[in-house]
């Protein structure tokens, strides 16, 4: 396959960026989206030019440290992760533009590599359940319906990858905070802290500058573990739950 690729490059957070074009050529529709990326960089390397900054870790969708833009799409044609997406999903001849998160809250930290440590900072602020709990108490000491262990592990897949907040209209963690939120809520051990929780999480996640959800759902559909979107329900039900007890 040859693609040309329009890729938006920036030389740190303070810089002014542009999209720049590139050729590739030999592209195999076997690779993943991120290999293509690596033979470009080769090519780069080879030519004594800079290469192309993009993150990626584990490369088998369960990290959530990869993310682009890809023909204004989260992840791009697919819903799965950058790095699970493949070259078959284009075809030769094609023009690809690949950008990176598109959010205030994730400002650029060179070329296509963004900082989502505001995600980390949400979950400092309630994320966790903080009992100390010693070693590992007897699995079932704790008696959990399978209803709602079922909801927990379903909402538990999030892997904070941030293509919820690239994909919505209002740059909105709400799906993100809401997976998190409700994954506690749904379990017996979350209880203690589950009004405190929800009002700090949703607290940080507006001083980030994230924008507020107003149900449109680009969220869902672009993210790679398919979180519904009715956490965000559970989330708003948990606030106004809080909120009558004076918090």
């Amino acid at each position: 396959m040859r693609l040309t690729l329009k890729i938006w490059r920036q030389a740190d957070q303070q810089s002014q960026g542009a999209m720049h074009t590139y050729e590739v050529d030999g592209i195999s529709e076997d690779m993943s989206f991120l290999e293509m990326l690596d033979v470009l960089n080769e090519e780069l390397n080879a030519k004594g030019e800079e290469p192309i900054a993009f993150d990626s870790d584990c490369r088998e969708g369960i990290c959530g440290m990869c993310g682009l833009m890809v023909n204004g799409e989260a992840h791009g044609p697919e819903v799965t992760t950058t790095c699970q997406l493949h070259m078959r999903s284009f075809t030769d001849g094609e023009t690809i533009t690949i950008e990176p998160w598109r959010s205030s809250a994730f400002p650029v930290l060179k070329d296509l590599c963004v900082d989502r440590s505001a995600f980390d900072r949400i979950i400092q602020q309630g994320g966790y359940i903080s009992v100390n709990t010693g070693s590992a108490p007897e699995a079932h000491s704790i008696q959990v319906p399978k209803e709602a262990a079922d909801r927990a592990f379903d909402v538990a897949t999030c892997i904070g990858c941030g293509a919820c907040v690239a994909a919505c209209p209002n740059g909105s963690a709400s799906l993100f905070m809401g997976a998190k939120i409700t994954h506690l809520g749904e379990l017996p051990q979350g209880q203690a802290e589950r009004d405190i929780r929800v009002v700090n999480m949703v607290g940080q996640h507006d001083a980030e500058g994230f924008g507020g959800c107003t149900n449109i759902g680009e969220c869902t559909a672009a993210c790679p573990k398919g979180i519904p979107l009715d956490v965000i329900s559970q989330m708003n039900k948990d606030l106004r739950t809080a909120m009558r007890h004076g918090l």
